[in-house]
């Protein structure tokens, strides 16, 4: 195990710690208790790490690289059949097929081409895991993401023209600014286009983010201990 990974019984407390902080998070928000969602966010950490938190009742996981989670999620499925996988980082198009195959929802659309080759993907693997739109509600250069002002449209493609399984939104707010009014454009476009999830908040801002609507939260680090 990775030194900067958290002991097993360190995990189990950290899950119980962040489960309870999201469910008073969820009260203050006047929201019904369970409306939200924990992805454990698992990056970096190795399949030990995501036992531990498996056997501590979490069964959702984020990954941000397609390779690290094929190599090491599938040898954890027939021991825990409500394993569920997201990717939530940065998908190159050539990587789409892998991505059908290992993952339950992509969170991480932010391109034409992508949308292109993740449908050409489901249809060879006669998969269809669900999608998420990223949005750059930001507008920053350096990150992925469609432009808030381009989403609308980009929605329609998914949709229409490539027929996508999309469910919902997702973003990572500029760090160095208040993210409640990013937070509460995303809930509110994914409401308007009918959308039932809308993936936001961190380790850092979760709670913010509920209280703006958030359905799922990714957190890592304060579950697992730091990134390697």
């Amino acid at each position: 195990m990775s030194p900067a990974s958290a002991s097993a019984a360190a995990i189990a407390r950290n899950l119980a710690t962040v489960q309870e902080r999201i469910a008073e998070a969820t009260a203050r928000a006047n929201r019904p208790a369970g409306s939200v969602t924990l992805v454990a966010v698992s990056k970096t950490h190795p399949a030990e790490s995501v036992a531990a938190a498996l056997a501590a009742g979490q069964v959702l996981f984020g990954e941000n690289r397609v390779q690290e989670a094929a190599a090491k999620f599938p040898s954890l499925r027939p021991d825990w059949p409500g394993l569920r996988l997201h990717l939530i980082g940065a998908l190159q198009t050539n990587k789409a097929r892998d991505a059908v195959r290992v993952a339950d929802v992509v969170e991480s659309l932010d391109r034409p081409r992508l949308a292109a080759a993740l449908a050409e993907a489901m249809a060879k693997e006669g998969r269809r895991p669900e999608v998420l739109v990223q949005v750059n509600v930001g507008e920053e250069p350096q990150k992925a993401g469609i432009p808030p002002g381009e989403t609308d449209a980009f929605l329609r493609a998914c949709l229409e023209e490539h027929g996508l399984p999309v469910r919902g939104l997702m973003c990572i707010p500029p760090a160095e600014s208040d993210p409640r009014r990013h937070f509460a454009w995303l809930a509110e476009r994914a409401a308007r286009h009918g959308l039932p999830v809308v993936s936001m908040g961190m380790s850092g801002d979760f709670e913010a983010a509920i209280a703006c609507g958030a359905t799922h939260v990714r957190v890592g680090s304060a579950i697992f201990g730091a990134r390697g």
